[in-house]
C-alpha cells in the first residue's frame, strides 16, 4: 500500500471510543509540523522547509478524506511558507539591508491587526458554513482542471462555528505574523493550540488533542525565547513607532 494512503496504518491507538487509526502519512506530515514549529521558535529558517513538507502531507490527506476546503487553505499555508523562507534567509544573507529582527508589533499595527480580527471571526462564523461550501467548489474546480477525479460529498453543517472561525482567521494572522518575526505570533499560536486541544478533547479526538498540547508546550516555549530575544534587540510592545 502506498504511503501516501491514508489506509496505511502504523499503528492504532487506543484512546477514545474505538480508539484511532493513525496513517503513516500523518505521522510523518505531524511530525514535520512539530519539527516546524519548534525550528521556528529557535529562529531557523530550515522551519519552512519542515512546513512544506507538512502542509503538503496534509493536503494529500485532506483530499482523500474530502476535505477540499480545507486543502485550499493548506495552499495558502504552503505559499506563506514559502515567503517566510525567502524573508527569513534573505535577510540572513543580505549582509547590506536590514536584518529581520524579532520584535514587537507597534501601537498602530497592534490596533489594526486586531481589527481585522474583531472584524474577520464574527464574519467568518456567520458565513463559515457558506464560506467552506466556496472554498470547497474552488478546489475541486481546480483539481478537475488538473485531469484528477474527485468524489463530492455532502457538506456537513459545522458544529463549533466560532470556534472553528477564530481558529482560521487566528492562524491565517499568526502566519502572516511569523514570516514578519513578531513575538505576538506566539500569543496567538498558544490561543489557536488551546483552542484545538478543548475541542478536538471535547469530539473525543484524544490523540489530536495530545498533539495540540505538544504544540501548546512548544508555543509557550517559543513565546518566551522571542520574547527575550526582542528584550535583546531592544524592541518594545505597542510601542507608537508605525
Amino acid at each position: 500500500m502506498s504511503f501516501f494512503s491514508t489506509g496505511n496504518i502504523l499503528v492504532h491507538i487506543n484512546l477514545g471510543v474505538g480508539g484511532y487509526d493513525l496513517s503513516w502519512i500523518e505521522a510523518v506530515g505531524t511530525l514535520f509540523g512539530l519539527l516546524c514549529i519548534w525550528g521556528a521558535s529557535k529562529e531557523k529558517s530550515l522551519n519552512y522547509l519542515f512546513g512544506l513538507i507538512n502542509v503538503t502531507l496534509f493536503s494529500v490527506i485532506f483530499f482523500q478524506i474530502q476535505l477540499y476546503a480545507s486543502l485550499l487553505l493548506q495552499l495558502f499555508f504552503f505559499g506563506a511558507n514559502l515567503y517566510g523562507w525567502y524573508a527569513w534567509s534573505r535577510q540572513t544573507h543580505n549582509h547590506q539591508g536590514m536584518t529581520l529582527r524579532i520584535r514587537w508589533l507597534s501601537l498602530p499595527k497592534s490596533l489594526i491587526w486586531a481589527s481585522v480580527g474583531i472584524t474577520g471571526i464574527p464574519l467568518i462564523a456567520f458565513n463559515i458554513d457558506r464560506i467552506f461550501s466556496w472554498l470547497t467548489q474552488i478546489a475541486i474546480s481546480i483539481i478537475k482542471g488538473l485531469g484528477i477525479t474527485v468524489q463530492i460529498s455532502d457538506l456537513e453543517p459545522n458544529s463549533f462555528p466560532f470556534w472553528d472561525s477564530a481558529m482560521m482567521m487566528l492562524s491565517i494572522v499568526a502566519m502572516i505574523l511569523m514570516t514578519n518575526k513578531y513575538v505576538e505570533t506566539w500569543l496567538l499560536w498558544i490561543v489557536i493550540d488551546v483552542i484545538s486541544v478543548v475541542i478536538f478533547a471535547y469530539r473525543g479526538v484524544y490523540v489530536m488533542a495530545l498533539e495540540y498540547i505538544i504544540l501548546t508546550l512548544i508555543a509557550i516555549h517559543g513565546s518566551c525565547l522571542w520574547i527575550k530575544s526582542a528584550k535583546a534587540n531592544n524592541a518594545c510592545a505597542l510601542s507608537s513607532a508605525k
